[in-house]
């Protein structure tokens, strides 16, 4: 299992190069590269998760973000009352119930792994237990949703889906503040399912919750995001998901790995 993370993610850093190699130098750029990018991110997460986790809890935690992302991007795009009034273009793909192409929580997941490590790196805090689990759950969202800063204007620019409200209430270069609102609760939502029914269902202790290497995907992701903002010509998006990002990173990489029958410890796979 690790050693086909370790190739995915490989894969996953060597697509992110093309293609901004690809948007640098007006390379061909398909309209499948996002979808296998997401695709080699998510398979690194799920099989890494797997080693560290265990299959049980990474299976719970990708079922729970599976399941809650599509049905609130669902509810989003049929009423605009998650995220604020958008929906997708045919750019991604198939779409559930012609709503949100399947790949969308595909990619939640990819970046909800990592986005909970970094959380309990934070808090030092291994296997969340009690008043912990809503703690992580809603620093993870935070450190989720600032991805989403950079992000979203890439794709909204690169047509992968529209934004329907009226120009007064985009307020950040052409994004609604709501959306980061609605990031930040589906996030929070799918950590909070996730904790309380892994401490049910799968009590083998967990020891490596706040190892270090899925942070790799957060840092590649982040770093792609913010170089491909500046060639697009979005220095404003580019700048704000430095400084949304790069706090949480730089925290996360300082945490040490808490082991608790061993102290605590820095490695890397």
């Amino acid at each position: 299992m690790k050693r086909v993370s370790i190739i995915f993610l490989i894969l996953y850093t060597l697509l992110s190069i093309y293609s901004l190699a690809a948007l640098l130098f007006n390379w061909n750029f398909p309209l499948l590269l996002t979808p296998i990018i997401t695709i080699c991110g998510s398979v690194f997460s799920l099989f890494y998760g797997a080693f560290h986790l265990g299959w049980k809890r990474i299976l719970i935690l990708a079922v729970s973000c599976f399941t809650i992302a599509l049905i609130m991007e669902s509810v989003g795009v049929a009423t605009g009352l998650v995220y604020g009034p958008y929906h997708y273009t045919v750019r991604l793909g198939p779409k559930f119930l012609g709503l949100v192409p399947y790949i969308i929580p595909v990619a939640w997941f990819m970046m909800m792994y990592p986005s909970l490590v970094i959380a309990a790196r934070i808090m030092r805090t291994p296997d969340p237990d009690g008043w912990k689990i809503p703690a992580v759950a809603a620093l993870g969202g935070i450190i989720m949703t600032a991805w989403d800063i950079v992000m979203d204007p890439i794709m909204v620019l690169g047509g992968n889906w529209i934004w329907d409200g009226a120009i007064g209430s985009r307020v950040f270069f052409g994004i609604p503040l709501q959306n980061f609102w609605g990031w930040w609760l589906t996030t929070f939502l799918t950590f909070c399912v996730y904790l309380f029914i892994a401490r049910k269902w799968a009590r083998k202790p967990v020891q490596v919750l706040t190892h270090r290497t899925p942070l790799a995907i957060y840092i590649i992701t982040g770093i792609t995001s913010v170089f491909s903002a500046f060639i697009m010509g979005l220095g404003g998006p580019a700048l704000a998901g430095i400084f949304a990002m790069a706090p949480w990173l730089v925290i996360g990489m300082m945490e040490k790995e808490t082991i608790p029958t061993h102290g605590l410890k820095t490695t890397w796979f």
